[in-house]
């Protein structure tokens, strides 16, 4: 039973119990991808199902994470097998069990609202945000966002971060040319996104939007969802079931 119940793996070599940075960035990288896809059906489509499917199956994946055993969470599992392969990169678990407790309350958080009271708003599109932001940072950089708040309040400050943050070294800096040809890349790329989005050329080539008896949509039938309104979203919604 103790086996079961515990947190991270004691590897010899390291003073405090570690996990395998690949596996959970791995795992990072299957969750957000999920959360993305219920994210944008929600935004874009006004349909929930799915995000409430995901928000349950996020809390019980996380709920096995924080308080039995992170080795037998499924996203974890799946992150193990796809990167069984490569070299493990061991870092300190103290500091992922905190970050992980973040992204349960949000969780919980977001079952209160979503699944069981069906509440739909500013604030639920603020934590998907939140979410999506935790494990794009993990997937993407390497860099565990609810790791450095555990810095904020706990008086050990976390040991083996992903990359070796947590000790003093020396990176390769940053170079005023480089930052130079990063800054000027982006902004012409405003001018040049602007000149594209903004093409006459694309106007003409699309046959105007004809409204006919059939298409047109009843009155009473084009009044926006509260869940649209909620979001911001009436305009659109009106746009996309043909509406004026």
């Amino acid at each position: 039973m103790h086996k079961l119940l515990t947190f991270g793996e004691q590897i010899n070599g390291y003073e405090v119990p570690v996990l395998n940075e690949r596996e959970v960035r791995a795992s990072a990288g299957i969750l957000f991808f999920l959360a993305l896809i219920a994210f944008m059906n929600a935004w874009l489509v006004g349909d929930f199902r799915f995000t409430r499917v995901f928000v349950v199956a996020f809390l019980i994946d996380f709920s096995i994470r924080v308080f039995i055993n992170p080795k037998y969470a499924p996203s974890l599992v799946l992150g193990r097998l796809m990167v069984r392969r490569q070299q493990p990169e061991y870092v300190g678990a103290p500091q992922k069990r905190f970050a992980w407790a973040i992204g349960w309350t949000l969780a919980l958080a977001m079952l209160f609202l979503v699944v069981i009271n069906r509440v739909i708003g500013p604030v639920n599109l603020i934590i998907c945000a939140t979410c999506l932001l935790l494990m794009f940072f993990e997937t993407a950089f390497g860099i565990c966002l609810g790791c450095k708040i555990y810095n904020l309040f706990s008086r050990r400050q976390a040991q083996l971060c992903p990359g070796g943050v947590c000790e003093t070294r020396t990176a390769l800096p940053v170079s005023r040319a480089q930052m130079a040809v990063t800054v000027l890349f982006f902004v012409g790329m405003v001018f040049i996104g602007r000149a594209l989005l903004n093409d006459a050329r694309d106007t003409e080539s699309q046959p105007a939007a004809v409204t006919t008896p059939e298409t047109a949509q009843p009155a009473s039938e084009c009044t926006p969802p509260d869940w649209a309104v909620a979001m911001g979203h009436a305009e659109k919604w009106k746009l996309h079931h043909n509406c004026k």
